[in-house]
């Protein structure tokens, strides 16, 4: 007589929390056999999966995170949130005092300081030519706040007092343009203006004026655009060299959350009306970040696949533990063991294999992250990059979607192998060669 098929376990019931017997089964078919205390190969295989992939998908999403927020940082150093420009042919602001006392009240705005920018081309001692960005700050201690760049300053101050009084003015320079033309504090340089210039009665047309200013300081943001073409002096002296008489070119806002630049920069939009503009800092770098957060979401679905390729590893070791273990399967049936109780064995193998593979993931993710970021031994050309090294920044909410993930993936990949074992007679099981 043929035996009858035992009936259908629900995944509702396969899901119930395992018994203290039904843990210890579990426990003891992922050992190895012959009275071995270690685990089995096929164990050991599919925690190791499961942990590389743990491991390398919280590194990836570390890396992209560090480059997203050293960027920022690096960017805001010498840049600002926010930027109230003008509509017009000349891009330059008349009347900005008035602007300036209304963006200063508006909520959210905690400093505001009137700026200068302009290209220009800057000769060092032996007429070297470089083109570089010419920044006129506004050193008032009320306009100080604005960005963080007195602390990137490694020599000299904001006070742009040359000792040389036979010169124009003085400047600081960024390190690696300073290296480059060979000029340091004390030094002299010489800038072309872009707009003065003066007619040369012996050839009858316009003769560019060289400015000649003193190098006093240095500044070192650690990004690379920065450090490589900025100028920067006194708002005043920006304004003459740039012909601007006391117009400005814009205006930098600092906010309290970096986030709400956008939403404060159309209010104040709002607020000065036409010919005012806004541009804050995710608009200007839009590219930069988009590119960062889809490389993220392309690297974190490649090491997901990694988390896949573990998946079928345990199924295949669960398969076939199963098949292997038959004949048992029969005898625990015939004692009493419900085909929900033997596929709750089975599913709590694939709980325990997941559980101790995403643990040991996240200690080895969280040790190499560790160790990359405060070593600094990985370098990247800050050319391309803008930074010369690879940060790693992990984040909580990361390490909980990875977690969850880890133990999703590692569940559902245990419920086909735990259904197997339940549609298994105890007959058919115990007369399995």
């Amino acid at each position: 007589m043929t035996p009858a098929s035992p009936r259908p376990v629900s995944v509702r019931e396969l899901l119930r929390f395992p018994s203290r017997l039904e843990r210890r089964i579990a426990v003891r078919y992922l050992r190895s056999r012959r009275g071995r205390r270690g685990a089995s190969l096929g164990t050991t295989i599919s925690i190791g999966g499961v942990a590389v992939g743990i491991m390398a998908l919280i590194v990836v999403l570390g890396v992209m995170n560090g480059l997203r927020n050293e960027l920022l940082a690096r960017i805001l150093v010498a840049s600002p949130h926010l930027r109230v420009l003008t509509y017009g042919d000349n891009l330059r602001i008349d009347n900005w005092k008035g602007a300036l006392a209304t963006i200063r009240a508006t909520p959210g705005v905690v400093a505001a300081a009137p700026e200068v920018t302009t290209q220009s081309l800057i000769l060092n001692a032996a007429s070297y030519p470089e083109g570089v960005m010419v920044i006129g700050l506004d050193t008032a201690a009320a306009s100080l706040p604005v960005n963080s760049l007195p602390e990137a300053l490694t020599e000299g101050d904001l006070a742009f007092q040359p000792s040389d009084t036979s010169v124009d003015g003085a400047l600081i320079l960024g390190r690696r343009l300073a290296q480059r033309l060979g000029a340091f504090p004390g030094d002299l340089v010489g800038l072309i203006s872009p707009t003065a210039a003066r007619v040369n009665p012996a050839l009858g047309y316009a003769m560019p004026r060289i400015w000649k200013f003193q190098v006093t300081g240095i500044f070192d943001t650690g990004m690379y655009q920065y450090d490589n073409q900025f100028v920067l002096m006194e708002r005043e002296m920006a304004q003459r060299f740039a012909g601007l008489d006391t117009a400005i070119t814009g205006i930098q806002v600092r906010v309290g959350d970096p986030w709400e630049a956008p939403r404060i920069g159309r209010e104040l939009e709002d607020r000065l009306g036409l010919p005012f503009r806004s541009m804050d800092w995710q608009t200007q770098n839009h590219g930069m970040f988009a590119a960062l957060q889809l490389e993220k979401l392309g690297m974190g679905l490649v090491i997901f696949f990694v988390m896949i390729v573990a998946a079928f590893n345990i199924v295949g070791t669960l398969t076939m533990l199963v098949t292997d273990k038959t004949r048992e399967i029969g005898i625990l049936q015939a004692m009493g063991l419900s085909a929900g109780a033997i596929g709750r064995i089975f599913l709590a193998q694939g709980a325990i294999i997941g559980g101790i593979g995403v643990a040991m993931g996240l200690v080895a993710g969280l040790v190499v992250g560790f160790v990359v970021d405060k070593s600094g031994w990985v370098r990247i050309d800050p050319s391309v990059y803008f930074i010369d090294r690879l940060p790693v920044h992990i984040e909580l909410l990361d390490v909980g979607v990875v977690i969850v993930a880890g133990l999703l993936v590692a569940l559902v990949a245990t419920l086909y192998p735990s259904r197997a074992a339940t549609r298994l007679t105890p007959v058919d099981a115990i007369r399995h060669e």
